[in-house]
């Protein structure tokens, strides 16, 4: 659990201090949570989830109480992402029988309603956000997901392992060397 945290705070940034939940329940429904001490489905609204929120907020379970969105840690993300706001969660995700390196450790952009529309721009923001470092960025709505970062050009060079073309070089390689310990077939 510790090296999860770390890595959040790695990959996502420190929690920040001038962003509060407030209102926001998102997590409290749409992520699974699968601890010795707590299990809860995805999508699922929490047992403890009522009208004003947390009804054991002041005993909450290890899990609730050192997990952020992505929200919560990514200063470029804009404010109105905030997940009740914004229809969007953003979580780090670790996979547990990845079907390639982007899946192990990634972060995913959600919809907290996957029937609602999502406001293109602010997706588009989040989004933008997030992809601008060596770290897999998924985007699900429920039903699907779908590999935002990398490129679907560059994603599908790292797991062949071809030669990229001239233009694309640089980028191939900063992803296999990040993500080469998975092997270009995992």
């Amino acid at each position: 659990m510790q090296a999860e945290e770390n890595l959040e705070a790695i990959l996502l940034g420190a929690v920040l201090a001038d962003r509060a939940c407030g209102d926001c329940t998102a997590c409290c429904t749409v992520l699974t949570v699968d601890t010795p001490e707590f299990r809860k489905p995805g999508g699922t609204p929490c047992d403890y989830l009522v009208a004003q929120g947390c009804s054991i907020h002041a005993s909450r379970p290890h899990i609730c109480r050192t997990w952020f969105c992505g929200w919560r840690r990514t200063a470029a993300m804009p404010d109105q992402a905030r997940p009740d706001r914004s229809g969007l969660l953003v979580s780090l995700n670790f996979g547990r029988a990845p079907r390639n390196c982007f899946e192990g450790v990634s972060i995913i952009v959600r919809t907290t309603d996957p029937g609602a529309a999502i406001d293109k721009s602010m997706a588009a923001a989040v989004l933008d956000s997030l992809c601008d470092r060596l770290v897999p960025v998924w985007f699900s709505d429920g039903a699907k997901k779908m590999l935002m970062h990398p490129s679907d050009d560059v994603a599908t060079l790292v797991l062949s392992g071809d030669t990229a073309p001239v233009h694309l070089q640089a980028e191939v390689a900063a992803w296999r060397e990040q993500y080469g310990v998975f092997g270009a077939t995992a």
